[in-house]
C-alpha cells in the first residue's frame, strides 16, 4: 500500500490527523503554484493583491518563495508516506516549519498569512500530537 495508514487498529484521531496533514500539504502545493506559475497572471495578482508592475518586478522572488512552499508540501507528503508512527517526527518537523513560516509572514508581510498558513498548520500539529 502506498500510504501506510495505521488501520486497522488506528484511532479516529489518527485518521483526522493524517487528513489534516494532507490538507496542509495540498494548501502548500496550491501556494507553490500561485507563486511559481500564477504570480503575474490575474489569479496570482488577485490572490496576493499585486499590481502588474510589482508582480513583474518580483517574479523571481515569488518563484523562490514558491519553491520553499513546495518543500514544505514535499516534507509533509514524505511523512504521510512513511505512515504512523514512523512518519510522526517528519510531519511534526514540517508542520513546525509551516507554523514558523506563517507567523513570520504574518509579522512581516500580511496578517492574513497567520490564518491561511499558520492556523491550519497548528490545527494539524495539535491533531497529530493527540493521535
Amino acid at each position: 500500500m502506498f500510504l501506510k495508514w495505521p488501520w486497522p487498529g488506528g484511532s479516529a484521531m489518527t485518521l483526522v490527523a493524517c487528513v489534516l496533514v494532507a490538507l496542509v500539504a495540498l494548501l502548500h502545493v496550491y501556494i507553490m503554484v500561485l507563486e511559481m506559475v500564477m504570480w503575474e497572471r490575474p489569479l496570482g495578482r488577485r490572490a496576493f493583491g499585486l499590481t502588474e508592475e510589482f508582480a513583474r518586478a518580483t517574479r523571481t522572488l515569488a518563484g523562490n518563495q514558491g519553491l520553499y512552499n513546495g518543500f514544505l508540501a514535499a516534507g509533509l507528503v514524505w511523512g504521510l508516506i512513511l505512515g504512523l508512527p514512523a512518519g510522526r517526527g517528519v510531519m511534526l518537523f514540517f508542520l513546525g516549519c509551516v507554523i514558523v513560516a506563517g507567523v513570520y509572514g504574518a509579522a512581516t508581510a500580511s496578517r492574513k498569512i497567520l490564518f491561511v498558513q499558520a492556523l491550519p498548520g497548528a490545527v494539524a500539529l495539535a491533531a497529530l500530537l493527540l493521535a
